[in-house]
């Protein structure tokens, strides 16, 4: 690395040009042509066989597997009439991560021609290597059988590149013994669960006909983008994800002038291609901005059914990392890739309803007469407040501990907000009384060619972790670069656990002999006894609030993964998930063991890289800089020309405690022998990362004093504000 490769990539970005912007097509012309979606279905199936696949998606219903071959042959055809000349079972393993497996549709016969062939059997079933994905224990190395499953409640499609098309095929993943090595078959498990306490509470309530309950899913992604050049030139972006070095620019967000600023072109020319990636895979984008930290920006999808939202969560993180290649970006998805600005996270609207009733958490224009939202709400404010560490403990990675707790981010104390209007009626609730709820009202802003228009009853508060925002709530938490799988299982679970807990109740009131109505305030005001705590409408970033939670509310402040994941050992964790049918009692074991594991690998590599770019790249260009300059001073000296010599005195002592400090860095990282993964989490947090932060410290200090032409390394303001 050196000043010349850095003025070369500046001069190749400055020079760069956009990609030339296509000509949109019609939204109807492109939406869901790489979808095998249910009228493809319709139009090539036997009617009795396309109503069976029918009512397995829409109601979920057992899947007749007698019916695979001829669904089989038709999604072939469909295919392989696009271009697929392959297939691919597509699942996700415990890493975050999307995994394939492709395989031809070919099939060679015996007079040595070839057909395209996929039968029933291969597009039900598949046996992918689960010896080399992370499983916290569940199999030896040498047991290697895994499994994948068709999960025909999300689509098929055709994912087309420079390269070919590939016929992508949503599936579980599982081993041999049956159990889940993955991120789908939890979250199925937990909508299932979950519908079921839910379908309780609705027939109590005296609904008669109850289709399945489901929970819905918009996150809104936020990234940055980097061009490749500068990335190309930066160890840490390409390893890590993120700057382990870097002095903040003289400018960054102070002037909020980035957020929802006009886009820059060739940002926009990208923004344009992923949208109609999206659109093809039946993706609904709906919203496109610039974020508040320079190079920084969002998209947002509309709502859907929670697995489908799942797995296209996980296809826009793909298209976002592709398309950004092809436009001379590197898309940014960690969590913190610059220090001193915001940080990127996924914020999950989450919601749950059916066909029958509706959306279960609207309000409605009264919500103080709305029965059926108060149980569910209230079972919501129950769960958050049981098992907010939970909720805690599966947005925990070492990419989010740069972000939680920020004055950017929701903090590590998981609480309630309702707004104004909300938190009005469970206090009347908690007093035993309903009176009523304040009304929308209007705002009129005195100008008479400006309109009247909808005043909501509460405002929103961005610094809780876990807000209602209308008829749904933000779990704000979840980390940029994370799957939502998680979040969405920990949400349906402690919803399923505190529904199933309020149909008991009702239950047991009404045996009693209340009526209803009257059980149903008993049910609400107990849930405000026992559960109000969690309810939070103020500074979530404030010290006070922080001291308040603790020691007032009892709530947990677990500041690092270090202190959220050993969550998941706990014993009432373990009873709930294994009571709501999710997770069995190993399965959680080895979430815990592999989540762990990532923790103290990504913290491990980025210890390595912090020594090697400090010996390799700073070290260097801070000592030929020095060298520079005491021949300038000595040169000036010897025709009488004195120089102020502090600034050499200045880089001489940074790159001094900086190397120190890699010394002390090396030799903790030297240390093997802890009595747990605890412990060595712990460790990792408490010693290995201060001391990274040390190095980097004086690094950042010495960019600021050593000459710019001299500074390997591309800067922030470079990074952040060429495009």
């Amino acid at each position: 690395m050196s000043y010349g490769t850095r003025v070369q990539a500046i001069s190749q970005v400055t020079d760069r040009k956009p990609l030339p912007s296509k000509i949109p097509q019609r939204l109807e012309a492109l939406w869901a042509t790489d979808v095998f979606t249910l009228s493809k279905m319709q139009a090539s199936l036997p009617k009795d066989v396309f109503k069976s696949v029918k009512n397995t998606i829409l109601t979920g219903g057992k899947l007749d597997v007698s019916i695979a071959g001829t669904v089989a042959a038709a999604m072939k055809d469909w295919a392989t009439s696009k271009g697929a000349l392959y297939y691919a079972h597509v699942f996700y393993p415990m890493t975050n991560a999307t995994a394939e497996k492709h395989d031809g549709f070919i099939s060679v016969q015996s007079d040595g021609s070839v057909i395209t062939e996929f039968t029933g059997k291969v597009l039900v079933q598949g046996e992918p290597d689960g010896s080399s994905f992370p499983n916290g224990g569940l199999r030896s190395t040498f047991e290697a059988r895994g499994y994948t499953a068709w999960d025909v409640t999300s689509p098929a499609y055709v994912m087309e590149t420079d390269n070919g098309v590939t016929l992508c095929i949503p599936t579980v993943f599982i081993s041999w013994t049956g159990e889940a090595l993955d991120k789908k078959t939890p979250l199925l498990r937990s909508i299932s669960s979950m519908s079921k306490a839910a379908t309780r509470v609705l027939k109590l309530l005296g609904h008669t006909e109850v289709a399945p309950v489901n929970s819905s899913c918009g996150a809104e992604q936020e990234y940055f983008l980097v061009d490749a050049h500068f990335a190309h030139s930066r160890p840490d972006l390409l390893l890590t994800g993120r700057t382990l070095f870097g002095k903040p620019a003289a400018k960054g967000q102070q002037f909020d002038d980035h957020y929802f600023g006009a886009i820059p072109e060739r940002v926009q020319v990208f923004m344009q291609e992923v949208e109609e990636r999206m659109y093809r895979l039946g993706i609904p984008a709906k919203t496109r901005h610039n974020e508040v930290a320079p190079g920084q920006f969002e998209i947002a999808p509309f709502f859907e059914a929670a697995n489908v939202a799942s797995d296209h969560q996980q296809l826009i993180m793909t298209l976002l990392k592709s398309t950004a290649k092809k436009h001379g970006f590197v898309c940014l998805l960690h969590e913190k890739p610059f220090a001193g600005i915001n940080g990127s996270g996924k914020h999950v609207n989450w919601s749950v309803g059916n066909a029958t009733q509706g959306n279960l958490l609207d309000p409605g224009d009264t919500p103080h007469a709305n029965m059926q939202f108060l149980l569910f709400c209230g079972a919501v404010i129950r769960g958050v407040h049981k098992y907010g560490p939970l909720l805690r403990a599966v947005v925990a990675t070492a990419s989010n501990d740069h972000r939680l707790g920020a004055n950017e981010a929701p903090p590590a104390i998981i609480s309630v907000y309702l707004g104004s209007q909300l938190e009005k009626v469970f206090d009347q609730i908690s007093q035993g009384r309903i009176e009523g709820s304040d009304a929308p009202g209007l705002m009129d802003l005195g100008v008479d060619t400006l309109p009247v228009f909808p005043k909501d009853p509460g405002d929103r508060n961005r610094t809780s972790p876990f807000a209602f925002t209308g008829n749904r709530f933000e779990f704000r938490a979840v980390g940029s670069n994370q799957s939502v799988s998680g979040p969405l299982v920990a949400m349906n679970t402690i919803l399923a656990d505190s529904l199933t807990w309020v149909a008991d109740n009702l239950e047991s009131r009404m045996k009693a002999g209340e009526d209803l109505n009257t059980a149903a305030e008993g049910v609400l005001k107990e849930i405000m006894d026992k559960h109000r705590n969690v309810i939070f409408g103020g500074n979530g970033y404030s010290p006070e609030w922080h001291k308040m939670a603790v020691e007032e509310r009892g709530l947990a402040n677990l500041r690092t993964t270090a202190d959220a994941l050993p969550v998941l050992k706990a014993d009432y964790i373990e009873e709930l998930f294994t009571r709501m049918g999710v997770l069995t009692p190993i399965e959680l074991e080895s979430r815990f063991d592999v989540y762990a594991e990532q923790y103290l690998l990504a913290i491990e590599v980025e210890a390595k890289l912090v020594v090697s770019m400090a010996k390799t790249i700073i070290y260097p260009a801070a000592v030929r800089y020095l060298s520079e300059l005491s021949s300038a001073i000595a040169n000036a000296a010897a025709i009488g020309i004195e120089m102020n010599k502090e600034s050499a005195q200045t880089v001489s002592n940074l790159v001094k405690l900086m190397m120190d400090s890699v010394a002390k860095l090396s030799e903790a990282m030297a240390k093997h022998d802890f009595d747990s993964i605890e412990e060595h989490m712990q460790y990792s947090a408490q010693t290995i990362r201060p001391l990274m932060d040390k190095v980097r410290e004086y690094a950042d200090t010495l960019e600021g004093e050593v000459a710019d032409n001299f500074w390997p390394l591309p800067t922030y303001q470079e990074m952040l504000f060429v495009k």
